[in-house]
């Protein structure tokens, strides 16, 4: 078997321009004259040449609540059934050393999806309706 490598074309060395007419020739690639000919030229970023800029243009008022946004994850029971024994704690931790539940700042909430056949202890989560009929019909509690 041939080894795999890059078609032709595909790598190319990066032009550092502006050093000196052996590097792309005379102007670099940049033009003639102006701003951006220039080393360190050109503008910072949202600048329009002088005209109101559009992040100043657009009002941006009041207060947003999303910042404060609870994420949460959703577990079913049929998901916790199958990776949990008879008896075990279901917790936040737990579900996260399962790899149920990825991610830093968020929370799980067991809903009634499917069924569950184990009598598992519920403690710290939130749980839908539904769910916690199931998980007491299966001998669970809910801490």
């Amino acid at each position: 078997m041939g080894q795999i490598h890059a078609p032709k074309g595909a790598n190319t060395k990066k032009t550092i321009v502006g050093r000196g007419a052996s590097s792309k020739g005379r102007t670099c690639g940049r033009g003639h004259d102006g701003q951006n000919s220039r080393s360190g030229g050109g503008v910072r970023l949202g600048f329009e040449g002088g005209q109101m800029p559009l992040y100043r243009r657009v009002a941006r008022r009041g207060f947003s609540n999303s910042v404060f946004t609870q994420e949460y994850a959703v577990v079913s029971l049929d998901v916790i059934s199958a990776n949990f024994e008879d008896g075990d704690v279901v917790t936040l931790d737990a579900l996260k050393d399962a790899g149920l539940v990825k991610g830093y700042n968020v929370q799980a909430k067991i809903l009634c999806n499917g069924e569950l056949t184990k009598k598992v202890v519920i403690d710290g989560l939130k749980v839908s309706a539904s769910a916690i009929e199931k998980i007491k019909a299966a001998g669970g509690e809910i801490r």
